[in-house]
């Protein structure tokens, strides 16, 4: 694929630009003459705060919107694309923060879907693998996506993309779901597409690797342009300040607080396969006490979903005794008496899962508060009373949206999750269990939830955190422990520990107790000598 240059500049030629873009939704205006150009064989990513119009800007520039003013430009010429079909026909492919994949079918027969015409499924399977082979995207044709890991189905939606042959791929938050090294592995991936000619628009909040990525970086705040910056030549800070407007605090380790009794203890707990990887657990110990954070870091699809299913009490523990909350044993319980005994839980998904997509988000207030004293009485929901909860969201963890109560889905994915996060939280669970807290979060929205859930833990509080994010855990854990291929490591103080010993247990060091900071797999003290 030839790059073109654009005479005037001795810059690459663009090959899709929006000029002036406006957009409106009632009186928020989302985009305010919003300009920005995607250049043949150039990386350029998209800046800004969860609600500053970077969706917004992405969906006009691939159909699902229509602009109010202001015009796009494709290979320098005016464009008009009434839909997403129309865009993909021209060379536009984006990959959404929220998957459009069916669990029930296979990866070919997603990916079947999202094609024009009805080539044969084998040849559409040997193309995907053609395609695999060719990027380094490990995906199986014939897998079912219900088996697969949030960071495979990312992969799924990643090929089903490339096999339309776009010249311009737009990637919304592709590597928030990914490890370390399968970002590393996407990295090569865009490096080969641009190295090919395409342009690649790249939004995502993780500044290091936009900085390390990306030739170009525009960034909006409150839907309007602020700067158009060279992402190498800034610091992670200053393209923060940048998107925020002010500098970005780090989450605080608060005053030392007293660790209490054992809020959560899981004990031998054993959970069957169903034959997709990661869907057993073998033999999982593990105790958080009142007053500390707890983090398990481990690649998705190593069994941290099936651990949060039946925590959750969505999947329920063969040995009622193998699960103890708050000294009851609830293996047993489903999640609404769980929560009954003061349990909140924050699941990965949060459009689909933690929230339904289609209610406004005053009655999605009820998914997890109907049990609740106060909010249901007699079978009757209390309309007022809802109401003020929402209120106390909304207020409390800053939420942001348009209109007086929308659907979950018009929410960005950072105000999502705060709600969702917040609605927990206002319940005063003495056990929080939180699966990717800030996934697609930005800085701002991210230090915001982790100060939380710090909060939450210094309030008393036990708190478990799943997180692929290392950083993350390492910022503001108390232990970590890691998980992998269904095994769980004893949790060890973070200042005991390094990212070089956490990778090293997330290769699968099963056989250990804990990791110690040299990196070798350790047994606990009285046990042996070093498993090293």
């Amino acid at each position: 694929m030839t790059v073109g240059v654009d005479a005037a500049t001795d810059l690459p030629a663009s090959i899709l630009e929006a000029v002036g873009l406006t957009k409106r939704f009632g009186a928020l205006v989302a985009n305010d003459h919003v300009s920005l150009a995607i250049r043949a064989g150039e990386t350029h990513a998209l800046l800004g705060e969860n609600g500053a119009g970077k969706s917004t800007l992405v969906k006009m520039m691939c159909g699902l919107l229509q602009p109010d003013s202001g015009e796009l430009l494709y290979d320098g010429a005016p464009a008009f694309f009434p839909d997403p079909a129309s865009s993909r026909a021209r060379g536009v492919g984006v990959v959404f923060q929220h998957f459009a994949l069916f669990d029930a079918l296979t990866v070919v027969e997603n990916v079947a879907l999202g094609l024009p015409g009805h080539e044969p499924l084998p040849a559409l399977a040997a193309r995907i693998e053609e395609c695999v082979h060719r990027y380094g995207l490990a995906v199986e044709p014939w897998r079912r996506v219900g088996e697969l890991s949030v960071g495979e189905r990312q992969r799924v939606e990643i090929v089903r993309c490339l096999l339309g042959d776009p010249r311009v791929l737009i990637l919304d938050e592709p590597t928030s779901v990914l490890t370390p090294d399968e970002s590393e592995n996407l990295f090569r991936t865009v490096d080969l597409l641009t190295g090919e000619g395409r342009a690649v628009l790249f939004i995502s909040h993780k500044l290091d690797e936009v900085r390390r990525l990306c030739h170009r970086a525009t960034v909006l705040r409150g839907g309007k342009f602020i700067a158009e910056v060279d992402p190498k030549q800034e610091s992670s800070a200053g393209l923060a300040r940048l998107m925020v407007g002010a500098d970005v605090p780090r989450t605080p380790r608060l005053v030392t607080h007293e660790i209490g009794e054992p809020r959560l203890l899981v004990r031998k707990l054993d959970v069957a396969g169903d034959g997709s990887r990661g869907s057993a657990l073998h033999e999982i110990d593990l105790e958080i006490r009142a007053g500390e954070i707890v983090g398990i870091a481990g690649v998705a699809g190593n069994g941290q979903t099936t651990l949060f299913e039946v925590l959750s009490g969505e999947k329920l523990a063969e040995d009622p005794e193998s699960i103890v909350i708050d000294k009851v044993p609830a293996g047993a319980l489903g999640p609404t008496e769980r929560r009954a005994l003061r349990a909140g839980f924050v699941p990965e998904e949060r459009l689909g899962h933690a929230a339904a997509p289609d209610l406004p988000l005053s009655d999605n207030v009820l998914l997890t508060t109907h049990g609740d004293a106060g909010i249901v009485s007699y079978g009757v929901i209390r309309r007022g009373a809802v109401k003020d909860y929402f209120q106390r969201i909304v207020k409390g963890f800053d939420v942001r949206f348009g209109g007086r109560d929308p659907k979950a889905r018009r929410l960005s994915g950072g105000n999502l999750q705060k709600f969702v996060i917040g609605r927990e939280v206002l319940r005063k669970p003495v056990l929080l269990v939180v699966d990717q807290p800030t996934w697609g979060v930005d800085a701002a929205a991210a230090a915001f939830i982790r100060t939380t859930l710090r909060e939450k833990a210094a309030e008393g509080c036990a708190v478990l955190v799943i997180s692929q994010d290392l950083d993350e855990l390492l910022e503001f854990a108390d232990r970590i422990a890691v998980m992998s291929e269904g095994h769980l490591t004893a949790p060890v103080p973070v200042a005991e520990t390094s990212r070089e010993a956490i990778g090293l247990a997330m290769g699968g060091a099963h056989g250990a107790h804990d990791v110690g900071r040299d990196g070798a797999a350790q047994t606990p003290a009285g046990e042996g000598a070093d498993a090293s």
